[in-house]
């Protein structure tokens, strides 16, 4: 049976204004889709069952991408797939029933690496825009005008170029040809994440979606004539992280990104939660709003970016051609701050209805994220557990808690805490 036998064709997104930038966002299930297009993504990036680069997520069937566009379209958004790995021989047989499949859910583009897989998507989802994912390497406008001629209207660049080859490149290029790069998330110790290291060590292969991250490991020497001696490689008296990269955040120059003549602004994560996703969303909607309205990125943006769980930050390859650097210290997160409970509404009476998800107190500070103003802080009094009775903690996960916080808070909304030492 074939997709087109049971999935309605979605519709097309409805006419508006054509973005001067475009903020893309990922989305690895349908609750990270709903947070990305809430909290300002213009586009999102996800993956159907095979041929993702990221099997850890739950990834969509055809018919839940069918519905994924339909709400995308309703809001005048738009959906891509990503269809970058590297397929083998035996894999082919798959993929003309995947891309015609993808084509009747109504997808907006396929994100693709391989030129075999390029050349199919032309024959058997040609009503499909074909973007170039960044597996792909493109360095330079010759491979870039190669690749529109083959049929590419994106080309998403390598990670390893500095902002002036990004000029370079969109100055050689036919204008029609949009450009889209990295600006957030993590990095890989390899060009463009093309590394074998995980498949050596664990059998599980980076280039089909299922990276181990051996280059966040922490690693000794061991001499040949002294098995079982390991002597550390120090950095400190921790040890070190040889292959450990920074996390990438370009929050702070939007307006050198756009230009150099950058179209799509892209956030890494599909395998990261949907409050994540909301929150480096919510940043860079801000500051991007701010590059387009020629205004400096609001303070809030980078605080909003300090608050979630990451690696230290750097500015990539963008400015230094040398990279950004290894964080040899630590090969974990930053994670000073927590989501306290997730809100359920706001009821007549003024009291907030929260859902729990880490432990918190009568009284304490709480910062609030939500959709429709920058971050604030409130404080929750008269504490109330789901049967009226007085509290003055909520340890128990996902239990109901109700207060007053001193103004409504929306549904869905995200409250955090700073975490203290234990």
């Amino acid at each position: 049976m074939t997709i087109e036998q049971t999935t309605p064709a979605a519709p097309a997104a409805p006419a508006a204004q054509p973005l001067r930038a475009e903020l893309l966002s990922p989305a690895g299930d349908f609750e990270r889709l709903r947070a990305a297009f809430r909290y300002g993504a213009d586009a999102v990036y996800l993956a159907g069952k095979e041929f993702g680069m990221r099997s850890a997520s739950p990834n969509f069937g055809f018919e839940e991408m069918a519905e994924a566009v339909r709400l995308a379209h309703s809001l005048g958004k738009r959906v891509y797939v990503t269809c970058n790995t590297l397929p083998r021989g035996e894999e082919l047989s798959r993929m003309p029933g995947y891309l015609e499949g993808c084509q009747a859910a109504g997808v907006d583009a396929l994100i693709i690496s391989d030129l075999g897989v390029l050349r199919m998507a032309k024959q058997y989802a040609p009503n499909t825009e074909l973007h170039i994912s960044t597996q792909t390497g493109v360095v330079n406008a010759e491979a870039a005008c190669m690749l529109h001629e083959l049929g590419a209207s994106r080309v998403v660049l390598a990670r390893e170029l500095t902002l002036e080859e990004i000029a370079e490149i969109r100055a050689k290029t036919p204008r029609e040809l949009e450009i889209e790069v990295f600006v957030h998330g993590a990095m890989c110790v390899s060009f463009s994440g093309r590394c074998l290291l995980s498949n050596y060590f664990t059998g599980r292969d980076g280039n089909r979606g299922e990276c181990a991250q051996p280059c966040r490991w922490k690693y000794s020497l061991m001499e040949e004539t002294r098995p079982g001696r390991y002597m550390p490689i120090e950095e400190t008296e921790q040890g070190t992280f040889i292959l450990n990269s920074r996390d990438l955040c370009m929050a702070e120059h939007i307006p050198e990104l756009l230009e150099a003549g950058v179209y799509s602004l892209k956030i890494e994560g599909r395998a990261k939660a949907d409050y994540y996703v909301a929150s480096v969303t919510k940043a860079y909607r801000g500051a991007l709003d701010a590059a387009l309205s020629g205004e400096p990125s609001p303070g809030w943006v980078m605080e909003e970016l300090d608050k979630i769980s990451h690696r230290g930050y750097s500015t990539g390859f963008y400015f230094d051609k040398n990279g950004p650097g290894q964080d040899c210290e630590r090969g974990g997160y930053v994670r000073d701050w927590e989501v306290a409970a997730v809100c359920l509404g706001t009821g007549e009476d003024g009291r907030v209805r929260l859902s729990q998800r880490n432990r918190f107190f009568q009284g304490e500070s709480l910062d609030v994220l939500c959709p429709e103003e920058k971050p604030f802080t409130v404080v929750l009094e008269d504490m109330r557990n789901g049967e009226g009775e007085p509290i003055q903690a909520a340890p128990h996960a996902t239990m109901e808690v109700t207060g007053f916080a001193g103004r409504s808070i929306p549904a869905g909304a995200y409250l955090r805490r700073r975490k203290t030492e234990s």
